[in-house]
């Protein structure tokens, strides 16, 4: 509808007050909205800065807890776990991976006995258990699908044997959300969701999220035979389409600030509970403005995080989600 012509309309008359803007504001963004990803490693009394994505630290357990309690009082819904796995347990054959002691399930079994009404999401992919630092197994040089997709799957059981609300498989094999979902109802676990990274694209912005993980100097290669092409936005759609189909309850667009159009695209076609990751990246390059004194940290972050729910998101993953439930919630 074209507005009326000026001065019968006038935009700026909304905009006079702030309780103007507020009450026709056509976005909110709230708490509710975030997933926090966590970094984790084995040790006790540690909060290890990771110096490529400032103000984010590695976590031991004993730190994890007091940290998640804080998120959870802000009225962030869930968390998401990263292990930083000891160098010794990396192998080829990742079985650090299933391993129901390892880091990650040792964490979700903590935090849902502390706080069961957290929700605490998993990341499901090899590469912090790989020596290779791929998201799947190494063969002769080729990253193998299926009998990657077999450790995926044992990978999700026993995160959800350990309580794990919510599994993120982040690595873009195929047919993996199917395979998933189908041992998950086998085992008994037909309640645990899956958020899939469908369209998560061979990007350049992960760096920082690599460093954090331990996973930087391992990567061989690269992985553009498993994560889509930054140019194509009809394979996004269709790798979305397919992990719907196979059985995800809700998908995810991974980076978030440059691949806005598909996240859009995504909600508008799918309607579908819809995510986004502001990833490493994304976050290192706005702390690096504000830490150069050429940007505001607090409108900037809430600013970014607006575009997503701008454009469709239902929620987003962020490295500043305590500060921005915090600044919400001032």
């Amino acid at each position: 509808m074209t507005p009326a012509p000026f001065p019968a309309a006038r935009m700026r008359r909304l905009r006079r007050t702030r309780a103007l803007r507020e009450m026709v504001q056509e976005h909110r963004l709230s708490a509710a909205d975030l997933i926090w990803p966590v970094f984790i490693r084995d040790g006790q009394g540690i909060t290890e800065p990771i110096p490529s994505l400032p103000g984010v630290n590695r976590l031991s357990l004993d730190r994890l807890l007091p940290a998640a309690e804080q998120a959870h009082a802000l009225g962030i819904p869930a968390i998401c776990l990263f292990p930083y796995t000891d160098q010794s347990l990396r192998t080829e054959t990742c079985e650090e991976a299933w391993n129901p002691e390892n880091l990650t399930n040792r964490a979700i079994r903590a935090l849902k006995a502390e706080f069961p009404d957290l929700m605490v999401m998993t990341d499901i992919a090899l590469d912090p258990y790989n020596a290779n630092g791929h998201d799947g197994f190494v063969i002769d040089g080729e990253i193998v699908n299926d009998e990657t997709v077999a450790a995926l799957v044992k990978m999700g059981l026993a995160q959800a044997e350990a309580g794990a609300d919510i599994l993120g498989p982040s690595d873009m094999m195929d047919g993996r959300i199917g395979a998933l979902r189908m041992a998950l109802e086998a085992q008994g676990h037909r309640d645990v969701a899956i958020l899939s990274y469908a369209a998560k694209f061979a990007s350049g912005f992960y760096g920082p999220f690599r460093d954090a993980v331990g996973a930087s100097g391992r990567l061989v290669g690269d992985k553009a035979t498993y994560q889509i092409n930054p140019a194509n936005a009809a394979e996004a759609l269709a790798c979305v389409a397919r992990d719907l189909a196979e059985g995800a309850d809700m998908v995810m667009v991974k980076p978030g600030m440059p691949y806005l159009d598909i996240c859009r695209a995504v909600k508008d076609r799918f309607e579908r509970p819809t995510f986004a990751y502001q990833v490493s990246g994304e976050y290192a390059m706005i702390m690096a403005a504000v830490q150069n004194g050429w940007l505001n940290e607090e409108k900037v972050m809430l600013e970014s995080l607006m575009a997503f729910k701008r454009a469709g998101c239902d929620g987003v993953l962020s490295y500043f989600a305590p500060k921005v439930a915090a600044a919400l919630k001032g």
